[in-house]
Formats: structure tokens, sequence, C-alpha cells
């Protein structure tokens, strides 16, 4: 299944079981309290950058980190506990997983969550350059089939505008089950952009890192004998 926004195709799920009413409330408008304004290509043609300041995203030399497909929420609201002072930028086009995690949002007041509900690509386009410290991508679409490997996230049409918007230092992280899609994180980012992997034992990739959370695709990928891989790669 597919869907458009703007002139780009994005694949994948947009929508799961039917939303009750207090999700489709927290969808429809309380998302709006925490949207990042000026992304989409419709009220920003000019793809001009954004101001995070004007966004609700804290200055000071505060770190700005962002997670990339973020599911249901539960890690990128977990980190928002565990690193107050840090300020989180979600991208998810996932319609249920956006109402759940602007929710808990709400009911826990966190306030140092931004997100995108819609493709990645228009978030990119108007961070301004080198303003994210850090990047997660957790458990993406795997895309299995080798005739579908152009649609993962590491490949160009991504991580060309990921690079642009990353600091000199900054982190990615990236945890997958899935063996092609690590064969092709490696490729990408160590042979054609250069980043630095330090890792230096088999631990380095088998451990998750120690300030994350096990999420619901981790837990699955384990119940079905999948192992995990975990990635830091360092923009030089």
């Amino acid at each position: 299944m597919n869907h458009e926004t703007g002139h780009r195709k994005i694949f994948g799920r947009r929508r799961g079981r039917r939303l009750g009413s207090r999700q489709l409330f927290n969808f429809r408008e309380r998302a709006a309290e925490y949207q990042i304004p000026g992304v989409g290509q419709t009220e920003n043609p000019e793809r001009s950058p954004v101001d995070l300041a004007d966004c609700g995203v804290r200055q000071g030399g505060q770190p700005v980190w962002l997670e990339i497909g973020f599911g249901y929420g539960e890690h990128l609201s977990h980190l928002a506990r565990v690193y107050p002072d840090t300020n989180f930028i979600g991208c998810e086009h996932y319609v249920n997983g956006v109402a759940r995690l602007v929710g808990e949002l709400f009911e826990s007041r966190i306030g140092n969550v931004r997100i995108h509900a819609g493709d990645v690509r228009d978030l990119l386009e108007v961070l301004p350059g080198e303003s994210i410290d850090r990047a997660y991508l957790l458990y993406p679409d795997p895309w299995p089939k080798r005739r579908h490997f152009s649609r993962r996230f590491v490949t160009p049409q991504y991580l060309d505008l990921l690079d642009r918007a990353l600091k000199s230092g900054a982190e990615l992280r990236v945890a997958t089950d899935i063996g092609s899609f690590v064969a092709q994180a490696l490729e990408q980012m160590l042979f054609r952009m250069k980043y630095e992997w330090p890792a230096c034992s088999p631990k380095d990739w088998r451990e998750r890192w120690t300030d994350g959370m096990s999420t619901r695709y981790e837990r699955k990928a384990l119940r079905e004998a999948r192992v995990p891989t975990y990635l830091t790669f360092i923009k030089p």
C-alpha cells in the first residue's frame, strides 16, 4: 500500500486499526500542539529552513535529537524523560503511532518533544543545516525483497538529506534485525558517506545502547528468533 504527499510517493502503512474517539482527537486536535510548522510542501513550497526556536525547540546550546520513524513512540518518550534538557524531534507517517505518542506526551506533560506526522524527506529538507546532534533509525521498514531495497531509508535519497542536517561529530544510531539491511547500511555509511563506525568487538553491535529500551519491534524480532544488530555511525 502507498500514499502520496506532495509530489512524492510513500510506501508503507498509513493507518492500522480504526482509531477510537480519544485517539482520533489526539491526532486531529492535540497533534497540532506538537507539530513543527512550515514542513509541508504546500505551506512551504520554497523549502525554506524552519526556525527551530519558533517551533518550540528550546535554544541555548541544548542538543537536538531526531528519531526517524518512531512507530508508537515508546522509545522517543522514554528518551525525553531520561534527558529532560535535550530537545527531541520525531517523525512518523503512521497515524495510529502518532495518535498514541501525542496522547502520552499530553498526559505525561512531556514538553521537550516536537513531531512531524508525514514524510521524513519533507522534514529533512527544511531542517537547518547541521542542526541535529544525534539521529535514531530503529527497526525501520525492512523491505526484504531485493527489488524493494531502493525504498529503504539507507539509500542516497534519504541519507544525503540526513547528512546535511547532522552536525559534524553527530551520531546516527541504527537498529535492525534484517541482515541485508545491515549490509546496505554499512556499505552506504562507511564507503559512500565516509562515516566512522567505532565498533571494536562484536558486543558493540550485539548489545543495545545502555540508555535505550526494548521496543515492541525488538521484542517481536526476538520472539521470532531474529537477532537485532545495533550500529553507531559518527559524522566525520
